[in-house]
């Protein structure tokens, strides 16, 4: 197989999907023969910076290469740790190039306003030369795997909400409530809701120690600064957004420590709890791509993991994601829209009036009946999974990686565990003896989100 002049091998293409292109399958064989050093450095809040060593191969004929492994290089960066300055150092001709992607009219648009969003500053690319690269300042903040005192834990979800009161490790009080927090434009129906969830939890304990929280979005500390729980609330009102935890917490006490957290990490956190093991990747495959991650200490480092923006297929015709519109990024791979594409070319008609979980119903209903279509779909997912696998393993160091959401029910879910296991132990075998894949355990799943979410604070 080859995508622009580099040679690489697949041995299980996609069975529904033969012209799906591996990022990190491509990436090993385009470095290769490559031998010009090229350094690419992020920077992001608190003076942190990651900075990555690689090679281009800087001919013209290579130019187009080149550029593709770069512009997916500095995309996965974004999507995986963050960062509002990017220094491209050794290669004027790609940073120049990068620099009129990223802006308010380029190609990545969608990334640029996304990281003035989280940051509230423009994405910078810098053109440097190789030995002006800035220096690696990778200071981490862990937390997560506290289990002393009395603790309050809360899990925003987008349709319901959980509490859980923990003295000492073990939850003797856990509820869960509905709530509408996506289609709210006043940020004081969340607040009202978290208080509540709060003083609800407080009830049930002789005191409060500290309070975690697990929500959906990225944030900069405590504040969220892009998250679809206050999708609905407009940018001149966020200055409530960003201070509701702080100020839910006050109104318990205002000198409580309290640690907020994205949800998947606090997944990713509460499988390694389970599993009492850390370097640990979780995915949730839902309405769409959520990741979380801990490294060998349990801890939760703090990189913004939204890794369904990333890239993972570089095949011209791969299906576009209608927000970021980019193609060939995580979401539409490891997703409920994941099953729904892959319906035709199984000869499986969906009703458009559906809506997509009712479609991904309709599909793992056949696959209940064994029906071989079905079957092509979920294994054509195991084979995007065992090969993704490859590509994050690139850039995480992971040895267990959890599979959850509402995808990964029921047969198809065994199905695409199965597929993938059986393509790495196959033609990825080192790999496949480090990393295991698979689905949570009971003691795991005992754990809970709002559970592991009250461990994140350390007491004063």
């Amino acid at each position: 197989m080859q995508y622009l002049g580099i040679d690489y091998q697949m041995k299980h293409p996609p069975k529904l999907d033969p012209t799906f292109i591996p990022f990190g399958v491509w990436r090993e064989a385009y470095l290769k023969g490559a031998t010009k050093p090229l350094a690419i450095a992020l920077e992001r809040d608190k003076g942190r910076v990651s900075v990555h060593h690689t090679f281009i191969h800087g001919t013209p004929e290579m130019a187009e290469a080149d550029y593709r492994y770069v512009e997916r290089y500095v995309k996965f960066l974004l999507w995986s740790t963050g960062g509002f300055r990017v220094s491209i150092c050794g290669c004027s001709e790609l940073a120049q190039r990068l620099q009129k992607a990223y802006t308010p009219e380029g190609e990545r648009h969608f990334d640029f306003t996304f990281v003035n969003q989280l940051y509230e500053r423009d994405l910078e690319i810098l053109d440097l030369p190789l030995e002006a690269c800035p220096t690696a300042n990778e200071t981490a903040e862990p937390m997560g795997g506290n289990m002393d005192g009395c603790r309050i834990g809360f899990d925003a979800g987008g349709s319901d909400r959980k509490v859980s009161a923990v003295i000492d490790g073990e939850c003797v009080y856990s509820e869960e409530v509905v709530w509408f927090p996506k289609l709210q434009e006043d940020p004081d129906y969340h607040f009202g809701h978290i208080v509540e969830a709060f003083k609800t939890a407080a009830s049930k304990m002789p005191r409060v120690d500290a309070i975690g929280v697990s929500s959906a979005g990225t944030f900069i500390g405590n504040a969220p600064m892009v998250a679809s729980l206050f999708i609905k609330v407009p940018r001149s009102n966020w200055d409530k957004v960003k201070t509701i935890y702080d100020r839910a917490a006050a109104e318990i006490d205002p000198n409580i420590p309290i640690l907020v957290a994205n949800d998947g990490d606090v997944s990713a956190l509460a499988g390694a709890m389970g599993l009492g093991k850390g370097n640990l990747m979780g995915i949730a495959m839902g309405t769409s791509e959520a990741v979380g991650y801990v490294d060998q200490d349990k801890n939760v480092l703090g990189w913004i993991n939204e890794l369904a923006f990333a890239p993972v297929d570089l095949q011209a015709g791969a299906m576009q994601d209608e927000w970021s519109t980019d193609y060939g990024v995580g979401c539409k791979y490891f997703s409920q829209d994941a099953v729904i594409k892959l319906a035709p070319a199984a000869g499986i008609e969906l009703d458009e009036n559906l809506s997509p979980a009712e479609k991904l119903k309709v599909v793992q209903g056949l696959m209940a009946e064994d029906d071989p279509r079905a079957q092509a779909i979920f294994e054509t997912i195991g084979a995007y999974l065992a090969y993704t696998v490859v590509l994050y393993s690139q850039f995480y160091d992971i040895e267990h990686m959890m599979m959850l959401g509402r995808v990964m029910s029921g047969k198809g879910g065994d199905t695409i565990l199965n597929v993938c296991n059986a393509v790495l132990a196959d033609e990825f075998p080192a790999l496949a003896a480090k990393c295991e894949v698979m689905l949570p355990d009971e003691k795991t799943r005992r754990v809970g989100q709002s559970v592991a979410a009250a461990s994140l604070p350390k007491l004063k």
